[in-house]
C-alpha cells in the first residue's frame, strides 16, 4: 500500500528535471498522475518510465501558458482518474536579463509561465475540488485532504541580480499561495509552496556564455549560470553543493502525504541551507 494509492495527481513540466522526478517520485507511492510538457517526446518518456516501474500515467501535452490547457489539463485528470488530488505547478523556465535590457515580451513571458499559468489551472479545479468536496459532505463521509504546491525559487524570497522578471514572478507565487490557502480551507485543500535553491538542471549545469540554448515556443533562450558564479555559491550553501532533481522532488513529495495535512500556506526552502 502506497501513501497516495488511488489518489490523482497532475505535474506541469514533468517531462523532464525536477518534474519529471516529481512524477516519478509520486507515481512511485501509488499517485496516477497526469505528465505536461512541451513537448511530446519528454512527456511520452516520463509516462513509460513510470509504466515501466509499475505505475499509471498518461501526458497531457501542450504549453501551460495556452488558453486552453489549464481547462484541458484539468479535463484529462477527471476523465481519466476520475478527480483530482494532487496539484504541483512545476513548469517553467528562466530568460534573464538586467532591468534596463529586458523587453516587455520577456517580462510577460515569465511571468506568464511562472504565475497566470497556476493561477489557471488552480481556477479551473475548483468547480472539480469543490464539487468533491461537497460531495463527500452530503453523503456524510470525510473529506480527503487534497494538496497544491506551488513551486517557487529562493530568488522570489530574497530577490536575485538579473533576474527581475523571474523573482517577481516567484513573489507572486508566494502570495497566490496564501491566498488559495485561506480560499480552499474549507474544502480541505493544503496550498504550500517549495523554494529551490541551487538544483542540478538543463539550465544551471551549462556553463555561461558557452552557447547553451533552450528553444521555448519558437524562441532561443540562452542557458546556464556563471561558472565563478556556481562555485561561489557552493561554497555558500552549508551543505556545500548544489541539490538533484530527486532531493527537490522529495521535498515536494513531503507536502503531498498524509504526515502533512495540517501544513497550508507555508513556503518550504529546499537549498541545502542557503538563502540569498
Amino acid at each position: 500500500m502506497g501513501k497516495l494509492d488511488n489518489r490523482s495527481a497532475l505535474v506541469t513540466g514533468s517531462g523532464r528535471g525536477i518534474g519529471r522526478e516529481i512524477a516519478r517520485k509520486l507515481a512511485g507511492d501509488g499517485a496516477r498522475v497526469v505528465v505536461n510538457d512541451l513537448d511530446a517526446e519528454p512527456a511520452k518518456d516520463t509516462v513509460a518510465a513510470i509504466e515501466a516501474a509499475g505505475g499509471t500515467a498518461l501526458a497531457c501535452v501542450g504549453s501551460v501558458t495556452d488558453d486552453d490547457f489549464a481547462d484541458r489539463f484539468v479535463r484529462t485528470a477527471v476523465d481519466n482518474f476520475g478527480g483530482i488530488d494532487i496539484i504541483v505547478n512545476n513548469a517553467g523556465y528562466v530568460w534573464d536579463s538586467v532591468i534596463q535590457r529586458m523587453t516587455d515580451e520577456q517580462w510577460d513571458a515569465i511571468l506568464d509561465v511562472h504565475l497566470k499559468a497556476p493561477f489557471r489551472i488552480l481556477r479551473a479545479a475548483q468547480p472539480v475540488i469543490s464539487a468533491a468536496a461537497k460531495k463527500a459532505k452530503q453523503a456524510g463521509e470525510p473529506v480527503p485532504c487534497r494538496k497544491v504546491v506551488n513551486i517557487s525559487s529562493i530568488a522570489g524570497l530574497g530577490g536575485n541580480a538579473g533576474q527581475a522578471n523571474y523573482a517577481a514572478a516567484k513573489a507572486g507565487v508566494t502570495g497566490l499561495t496564501k491566498t488559495m490557502a485561506k480560499e480552499w480551507g474549507r474544502y480541505n485543500v493544503t496550498v504550500n509552496t517549495v523554494a529551490f535553491g541551487l538544483i542540478k538542471t538543463r539550465m544551471t549545469e551549462t556553463p555561461a556564455g558557452e552557447g547553451g540554448t533552450v528553444t521555448i515556443e519558437g524562441r532561443e533562450i540562452n542557458i546556464g549560470v556563471n561558472p565563478d558564479v556556481l562555485e561561489m555559491m557552493k561554497t555558500m550553501i552549508p551543505l556545500g553543493r548544489s541539490g538533484t532533481p530527486t532531493e527537490a522532488a522529495g521535498s515536494v513529495y513531503l507536502l503531498c502525504i498524509p504526515e502533512s495535512d495540517y501544513v497550508s500556506g507555508q513556503t518550504l526552502v529546499c537549498g541545502g541551507g542557503f538563502m540569498f
